[in-house]
């Protein structure tokens, strides 16, 4: 058993002062190693860093222990599950193999590391209540996915968040992220937490933090909330005071939630015009299947659920990735889409926030939406429909608004200017399109009844005194079509995008030739999303070192074609098209003559850098022709596969040279 560290000298025991002597253990992972030990009030952690230690798994304990899990502007995330599981952890057996107990190291997502989120949440909260004149208790909605000690972390959350002095609502079983956001504003709460790590790897696991709006939190709550946090980590736990109740929830959240998904649909007629429309859906063994399977039955929608992926399971057994962008995620529902002469496949993530789709073709083969693609088809449908209906007009047209981020295809935006609606852009994270929707809500001059009207009823409020909000989205697969829910939605993606393929059914078109007829009348966009992956606390620092490279020296040329722009969002002051200033992020945005455009950013969630690439070719005047778009398309993705190539010759350079 390692010894633990001298309270009265602070002098680190002998085996971790050996390993950094030898230059295996990383000075701070061992300060961070001794601090763990020596304020454990078990044994626990001992016995797992002595077995590590007597392995002498170095790797292992530096990226466990390299730096304190921080919480950031959206809560924890990562690794519940290490890379070496040892005995301890290992414990009994339990349901689908998994440890009995979560990984322990301070940058590891574990007991410890929820108390102290929880511990600093409730506080914040409770000191933002007190400012505001509220009287009584604080209450916090928690919700959690299906995966490993999700359902754990959300009890431990509710209880600490009880013995802190907060009332906390816990759903019965595990809900999505976008239902968590409805409950918040639903129950009046005064903030909310879902524990999930959305479509990472089955080791992963995530604490993810909304405030009273419903929305993730942005500033100045963020830094408030870290502040707290850290505090709780520094200090031990907050002052207790009078114990707040933990109430679980019946089925009332979810009767109001897919009361409101019903809404998303604009023409309820095109469902009985598309009767022979046939949709498989697979929930990909997470929270979807909660909602859309009642929601799709109840819109009189036929639909087959792939059965192996059809059960809450950790897992993901029969994926490599719970990711709907990733191709082989869907794989299982392609193949019974062919089986079943399914017209579309809709997968979601395991907390339902993301959608990716398939299709069936002219010629019966199934093929991938990108996320981009989705959106667009989303973004056209609806703004048309809305006109069709005389909703959207051009003398309320300017009062309506769709939201994208600054790395989602332009042809939104496009779609949006012809037909006088306003496009809004934002950093990637549907916290700032959230921050977006309060902001428009706080236009309004009725207070807080907002959320107790129906959805006409706001419709007409924005067009007349704010924005109505017709759809928002982002390339990675995340959608929304109205402000009852303050994240992206898979539940309401999912509705929507049938909508979108009984309307192509009830056309005679498969989703690609509605597809082209939009590039035919705007003008064909393509776009490439690659990523370099740097893991550990090696990754990390490469990471940071690439990063910092685009701005101390950016590209001035890029095959052949002159930089003639660049934005760097971290430095430079800049304002959206509503005049407010965009916040600070580590992302830069190059634009070529030829109209190519290149985003550089780092992943909040993954150990990887994002290189973002846009190409399009637009009709010089009225529409493309058939042989005209079939050219676009060729010369457009040529060129951004040459791109890449460019750009991940120029990253390993610009490494090699640092």
């Amino acid at each position: 058993m390692v010894a633990r560290m001298s309270t009265e000298t602070g002098e680190l025991p002998k085996e971790i002062r050996d390993g950094v002597a030898a230059g295996v253990l990383r000075r701070n992972a061992a300060e961070n190693i001794a601090s763990s030990l020596a304020k454990s009030d078990s044994q626990f952690d001992a016995a797992v860093v002595s077995e590590l230690l007597n392995g002498a798994e170095w790797q292992e304990l530096n990226d466990r222990f390299y730096k304190k899990l921080a919480f950031g502007t959206g809560g924890l995330r990562g690794r519940t599950i290490g890379k070496i599981v040892t005995r301890a952890e290992r414990g009994k057996p339990t349901d689908l193999g998994r440890p009995e107990f979560p990984c322990v190291g301070t940058n590891a997502m574990n007991y410890e590391n929820v108390a102290r989120a929880t511990q600093g949440l409730v506080g914040y909260v409770k000191q933002w209540c007190e400012k505001q004149g509220r009287t009584g208790r604080a209450k916090i909605a928690i919700a959690h996915d299906t995966r490993h000690f999700s359902n754990e972390f959300a009890n431990l959350a509710a209880k600490t968040a009880a013995n802190d002095g907060c009332d906390a609502v816990v759903f019965p079983g595990p809900r999505s992220t976008p239902e968590l956001s409805f409950a918040v504003r639903y129950l009046n709460a005064d903030a909310g937490v879902v524990i999930t790590a959305s479509h990472n790897p089955p080791y992963d696991n995530g604490y993810k933090v909304y405030f009273n709006d419903g929305a993730q939190v942005v500033e100045p709550h963020a830094s408030g909330i870290i502040g707290q946090v850290n505090a709780a980590g520094e200090n031990g736990a907050i002052s207790r005071g009078v114990r707040g109740e933990i109430r679980e929830l019946g089925d009332e959240v979810d009767t109001a939630y897919m009361d409101r998904l019903k809404t998303l649909v604009l023409d309820p007629e095109l469902f009985t015009k598309a009767r022979d429309l046939k949709i498989v859906y697979t929930p990909i063994h997470g929270t979807g299947s909660v909602i859309i399977k009642p929601m799709l039955t109840r819109l009189g929608i036929h639909f087959v659920v792939v059965p192996e992926q059809d059960h809450f399971d950790g897992r993901f057994p029969t994926v490599k990735s719970p990711n709907p962008e990733n191709a082989e995620a869907l794989k299982l529902g392609i193949e019974l889409a062919l089986r079943e002469k399914a017209d579309v496949v809709i997968g979601t993530d395991p907390d339902c926030d993301r959608m990716g789709v398939a299709f069936r073709t002219r010629a019966g083969e199934m093929k991938l939406l990108s996320g981009n693609q989705t959106g667009s088809l989303l973004t056209w449908y609806r703004i048309k429909t809305l006109f069709d209906q005389g909703i959207l007009n051009s003398g309320n047209a300017a009062h309506a608004v769709i939201i994208k981020t600054f790395v989602t295809t332009d042809l939104q935006k496009v779609i949006a200017d012809k037909f006088g609606v306003r496009c809004v852009e934002t950093l990637t994270g549907f916290k700032y399109i959230g921050a977006k929707l309060g902001k428009y809500e706080n236009k309004l001059k009725m207070g807080g009844e907002y959320r107790q009207l129906s959805e006409r009823e706001t419709r007409q409020l924005r067009l007349e005194e704010s924005a109505y909000y017709i759809f928002g989205g982002e390339e990675s697969y995340g959608y929304s079509g109205a402000d009852f829910v303050r994240d992206k939605d898979g539940n309401g993606a999912t509705i929507m995008f049938c909508e979108v393929a009984a309307y192509a059914k009830a056309s005679d078109r498969t989703i690609d030739e509605l597809l082209d007829l939009i590039y035919s009348e705007f003008g064909y966009f393509e776009e490439k999303s690659e990523s370099l992956v740097f893991e550990g606390a090696d990754g990390a620092e490469k990471i940071r070192r690439l990063l910092g490279s685009y701005d101390e020296e950016p590209p001035r040329e890029i095959l052949g074609s002159t930089v003639t722009s660049m934005r760097n969002f971290e430095k430079q002051v800049i304002c959206d098209s509503e005049g407010d200033e965009v916040p600070k992020e580590k992302m830069l945005i190059f634009e070529l003559d030829d109209k190519t455009r290149i985003a550089v950013r780092g992943s909040g969630t993954e150990p990887k850098i994002k290189y973002y690439l846009f190409g399009q070719h637009r009709p010089k005047e009225g529409t493309l022709s058939k042989d005209e778009l079939a050219a676009a398309k060729r010369e457009v993705h040529q060129r951004l596969d040459v791109l890449w190539d460019a750009l991940k010759k120029d990253a390993h350079r610009r490494l090699e040279s640092k």
